[in-house]
C-alpha cells in the first residue's frame, strides 16, 4: 500500500536545485529540474554526504563531499566513489502541491 505525502510548493522549488525535507522518518532530497520535479534519499551512501547541497546537471546529482553521481530519476549510482544506488521516491504534483509517494513495507 502507497500514500501522496505533500512535501512543498512548485514555487518553493527553484530549478536546478534541491530541497531536503523530513518524512516520516526519510531525509528526501527533492530535485527541481526544469520544472520537472524528482525525489531520492537525501543521503550518499558511500560517505553520508547530502544529497540535496550537490551540483545538479540536467538529471544527476553530484554528491558535495566526494563527487559520487546518482540518477535523478532511478537513484542509481552512475560515478564512484559510490558503488550503491539511493532510493527513488514517484513526484506526483497536484495543482501547486509536490507529493511524493511512499510504500508501506
Amino acid at each position: 500500500m502507497s500514500k501522496l505525502v505533500k512535501v512543498a510548493h512548485t514555487k518553493d522549488l527553484t530549478p536546478g536545485k534541491a530541497t531536503a525535507v523530513d518524512v516520516e522518518g526519510n531525509r528526501i532530497a527533492v530535485f527541481n529540474v526544469d520544472g520537472t520535479f524528482y525525489a531520492i534519499d537525501d543521503t550518499c551512501p558511500h560517505a553520508g554526504g547530502p544529497l540535496s547541497e550537490g551540483q545538479v546537471n540536467d538529471c544527476k546529482v553530484t554528491c558535495p563531499w566526494h563527487e559520487a553521481d546518482f540518477d535523478l530519476k532511478t537513484g542509481d549510482v552512475l560515478a564512484p566513489p559510490a558503488f550503491e544506488g539511493v532510493k527513488s521516491y514517484k513526484v506526483v504534483v497536484e495543482g501547486n502541491d509536490v507529493k511524493v509517494e511512499l510504500k508501506s513495507e
